[in-house]
């Protein structure tokens, strides 16, 4: 097949999770034999990078403004998908850009579209913006052939909110091995003496928080432990700055951090914090796990079915109170600590990118062979059943 992954910010992945999905799966489909097309912004990706990872990577400018961005620059890669590409099938992802699914399916060109965790939920978008997403999300299952997310709780949560079930592809993991120790030494960070936050900081991560909460523990409780807040987000200064204000020496903000120091940190972190309360499956909840992590996190109801019974729960309703107990009790009990990172490593086993390549896989071919039949080879439509890939909604 020929396959076009469009709305995400590109790769190599430098930004979230939706750019490493994309990542994983252009690199395990172009092992298989398909032929990838990945839509990039030149102001993330390279322009002079034209491939990566097997996948071609296609350039298209964009209008750079936090309400814009992603849908101006997906309506010009799916009308140059329409026009010019013509892959078998286009993979959207994120709800906000559903209707620009209907614009590959005028071209004879079935789209699947991965919603996440319900944009509309977050803090960050403004009445009117939030007004738009839900009716995107609440149109995406009839505007593509396939909408899909990757948690069931959030499939429950559509189901009720829109009176339609979707399918559920989860997120996987791989952990590349990397234990060296130099990211921590150029950020003065010793091994298992710092608590780790990854993720945008925006408000719904609650990084702000998480600094609050540690700001709370005395230094003769945290015995020389630091905080590490990794990460960052465009359009996000005020609330950035608000958190650098808040934060006490003991509080660490390296940047976005990826590849191999990224690991590095997960690596050698005394816990991971995750204090978020919307969206689906985190990726970061997973790495996490397979770097064998002690997990702090938020009882937001995805993050539990991530995480499950190898993680460490906070009361997000009590807010920074039950935060700043639940890190008293683990920097007072190591040996739980212990406990809970080798629950992490055995719970992570239950997630691997080639079975979330193969759900892709057999859904793409399924929304291809349902409006060209006859189009792929018989081996390929009569693959694996997508038995993972339940309730999924067909497009009208």
């Amino acid at each position: 097949m020929k396959i076009a992954i469009l709305g995400t910010r590109g790769i190599p992945a430098s930004y979230s999770g939706f750019e490493t999905a994309v990542e994983q799966l252009a690199d395990r489909l172009t092992d298989r034999g398909h032929e990838v097309l990945v839509y990039c912004r030149p102001h993330v990706v390279d322009p002079s990078l034209t491939s990566y990872k097997g996948a071609r990577l296609v350039h298209l400018p964009t209008i750079q403004n936090k309400y814009l961005d992603t849908f101006a620059h997906t309506l010009l890669a799916s009308v140059h998908v329409a026009r010019v590409t013509r892959p078998d099938v286009a993979l959207f992802f994120i709800a906000g850009n559903s209707p620009l699914c209907q614009v590959t399916r005028w071209a004879s060109i079935p789209s699947v579209i991965n919603v996440d965790g319900l944009d509309s939920d977050r803090s960050k978008w403004p009445g009117l913006a939030k007004a738009y997403l839900r009716f995107a999300e609440s149109r995406a299952p009839d505007w593509s052939d396939r909408a899909i997310t990757d948690s069931n709780v959030v499939a429950e949560v559509f189901e009720s909110r829109y009176g339609e079930r979707i399918g559920v592809i989860p997120y996987g993991v791989e952990d590349p091995g990397h234990t060296g120790t130099e990211t921590l030494e150029r950020l003065g960070l010793e091994p298992r003496n710092y608590l780790l936050f990854v993720g945008r900081l925006e408000p719904e991560n609650n990084s702000h928080l998480l600094v609050e909460a540690f700001s709370r523990i005395s230094a003769e409780r945290a015995r020389g432990m630091k905080l590490a807040i990794v990460g960052g987000a465009p359009y996000a200064d005020d609330y950035i700055r608000q958190v650098w204000r808040s934060a006490d020496p003991r509080v660490v903000f390296p940047g976005y951090v990826f590849g191999k120091g990224y690991w590095e940190l997960q690596h050698h972190a005394y816990a991971f914090v995750a204090p978020t309360e919307v969206g689906g499956t985190h990726p970061v909840l997973l790495e996490a796990m397979a770097a064998g992590n002690c997990i702090l996190v938020n009882d937001h109801r995805p993050n539990v079915e991530t995480v499950g019974e190898a993680g460490i729960y906070f009361d997000g309703a009590a807010g920074v109170e039950d935060l700043t107990r639940q890190l008293e009790r683990i920097l007072d009990q190591p040996a739980l600590v212990d406990e809970y990172r080798a629950r992490a490593v055995t719970r992570a086993r239950d997630y691997s990118w080639e079975a979330v390549t193969d759900q892709y896989e057999a859904l793409l071919t399924e929304v291809v062979a349902a409006r060209h039949p006859g189009r792929l080879p018989a081996e390929l439509v009569d693959a694996d059943p997508l038995s993972a890939v339940l309730g999924g909604s067909r497009g009208h």
